[in-house]
């Protein structure tokens, strides 16, 4: 990736394949844009990672969820109290058909 470069020709290229038109401006700032990101991939692979295992994760997560475990439900009351439309024991919803 040394070294790589976009071209404002690519970045017309890339705009007429999306269908998309660009200002000379945005075509500018686009090409300008794509080389800054470029230039961050370059100083990324200059990190020397010799040794350093792969990550998949920032974080060192494991299972996060509970336990599947039965447990007692909440009452029916408790679970209703917020509903805004009820009848008898069940949510109710606004007709969609």
């Amino acid at each position: 990736m040394r070294g790589a470069r976009i071209s404002k020709d690519q970045v017309e290229h890339i705009a007429e394949l999306a269908h998309i038109e660009l200002t000379e401006e945005e075509k500018n700032l686009f090409t300008e844009q794509f080389n800054r990101i470029l230039e961050f991939f370059e100083k990324i692979d200059s990190v020397d990672t010799k040794g350093i295992p792969p990550t998949y994760h920032v974080f060192d997560l494991v299972n996060v969820f509970r336990k599947d475990e039965a447990e007692e439900p909440l009452p029916k009351e408790s679970v209703l109290k917020n509903a805004p439309r009820r009848e008898e024991n069940f949510f109710k919803s606004p007709r969609i058909i």
